[in-house]
């Protein structure tokens, strides 16, 4: 089973950084609000900026604390994308 570290933008510009085994499920689990984050259901999702994947759920579980503790430019430069 493959697992998946990602960046997700929120509705208002934020950034949300999670794990998953499905991107696309996890996408519309985040969108409805039901099954998302609790942070995603207070700001809403919109799409998702960056994905990795990983064999492993406890190499996916540590890049994710990683990419969590980094700013906010930086998770941006990973994603490829510009500041805004």
């Amino acid at each position: 089973m493959s697992y998946f570290v990602y960046i997700l933008e929120c509705a208002d510009g934020t950034l949300y950084t999670g794990i998953t085994t499905d991107l696309a499920r996890r996408l519309m689990e985040h969108k409805s609000g039901t099954a998302g984050a609790r942070y995603t259901r207070a700001h809403g999702a919109k799409r998702f900026l960056y994905s990795e994947p990983y064999d492993t759920r406890g190499n996916a579980l540590r890049r994710e604390a990683e990419i969590k503790r980094w700013p906010r430019e930086k998770k941006l430069a990973l994603a490829g994308q510009t500041l805004y």
